[in-house]
């Protein structure tokens, strides 16, 4: 039974792979766990915590297939407006798309839809992040993120997706776009930034960089990363830490399996992007955004800076921004329909990104 006040949870169907559609109930939903988030985060309610399956009222899920057998689970909230835009929330990594149920809730009620879904091995997409599981960037950035994406606008037709991505959701959502997804007409990074050990100063730099590589040695001995075990990051395969510690250790993002290249796919990059960095956060201070921003050259960047004081006084940084994000969800949806100016027929003003290749 529905909470008191809120609608009953539909199914809905929807073709996300061309080739097979199936629909979904809350009792065969694939559950995963994850424990990303540092012990220090989760006391102070920045961690999973932030955000139950019970606060999250959406009233459709969408299973999508994408490739290697890999399935998620998209969360649907309509706005009243049918051409409003979509806000896709894009985790961070070993973040589950539930802990960011109060910014979604923020988003959707400055009246636009939401949808919301995990990375591939997180939370409650399958298969799991485990020994001889292999994917990496790769599989999320060409094969993940466009299945959604198109599901999502599926749901929503005639209505612009919006990625607003965290951290690695971030990193991630950027690359998909600039490779070419039709229905993205703009991007949203919320501390986001690269993971190239300069970004951080000489000390933690240097520590950022010995760290990374050791953990994917690690990774690659074990057969997986146990993040939920050691505290950083979630578990992940080893191809996904291998894909990260090289990204900190060249700046460059060169995905393992793949000859797109993918710097020059950013610097060809047209669409708008939202850049909001939060305070305390050292895992992306604006130095290692800003060497993210440096690859988006063609790209007509808005940042802004959200502030304790703008949340009320609450404490941020890089994951506890979610708890108290009502003033960072106003401003990012003021953003998105501002930039996204909608004519009466429901189209956008701004075009959609073309294949890098056609301009090539």
């Amino acid at each position: 039974m529905a909470p008191p006040g809120t609608r009953p949870q539909r199914t809905a169907e929807v073709d996300i792979d061309e080739r097979t559609s199936t629909k979904m109930t809350d009792q065969d939903r694939p559950t995963a766990p994850d424990r990303a988030i540092s012990h220090k985060a989760q006391a102070d309610g920045g961690g999973p915590a932030a955000g139950r399956e019970g606060d999250w009222a959406a009233e459709e899920s969408v299973r999508v297939r994408s490739s290697g057998g890999a399935e998620f689970v998209v969360r649907l909230l309509r706005a009243e407006r049918p051409e409003a835009p979509v806000a896709l929330v894009v985790p961070a990594m070993g973040a589950r798309a539930l802990f960011y149920a109060p910014f979604a809730r923020g988003l959707h009620r400055g009246g636009l839809h939401v949808a919301i879904t995990d990375l591939r091995g997180q939370g409650e997409s399958i298969p799991v992040a485990r020994r001889g599981v292999a994917y990496g960037y790769r599989e999320m950035v060409d094969d993940d993120l466009p299945a959604v994406v198109r599901a999502v606008s599926a749901a929503f037709p005639g209505s612009p997706v919006v990625p607003v991505g965290h951290s690695l959701g971030g990193q991630l959502a950027l690359l998909s776009s600039a490779t070419g997804l039709p229905a993205v007409h703009a991007v949203v990074l919320t501390a986001a930034g690269s993971v190239w050990w300069r970004g951080f100063g000489s000390v933690h730099g240097l520590r950022n960089l010995v760290g990374s590589q050791l953990f994917a040695a690690l990774a690659t001995v074990i057969g997986y990363w146990p993040g939920e075990r050691l505290g950083f990051g979630g578990t992940q395969t080893t191809a996904v830490m291998r894909d990260w510690a090289r990204q900190g250790r060249t700046g460059r993002y060169t995905l393992r399996g793949s000859d797109t290249d993918y710097e020059a796919a950013l610097a060809r990059l047209k669409l708008p992007v939202l850049v909001v960095d939060v305070d305390n956060d050292t895992l992306a201070p604006p130095s290692a955004t800003d060497h993210l921003l440096q690859k988006i050259t063609a790209a007509p960047v808005s940042r802004w800076h959200y502030t304790e004081a703008l949340a009320g006084g609450r404490r941020l940084d890089h994951f506890r921004w979610v708890r108290h994000s009502d003033g960072m969800s106003a401003y990012i949806t003021d953003w998105i329909s501002g930039t996204l100016t909608m004519r009466q027929d429901g189209v956008t003003q701004h075009s959609t990104q073309q294949d890098p290749d056609s301009e090539s």
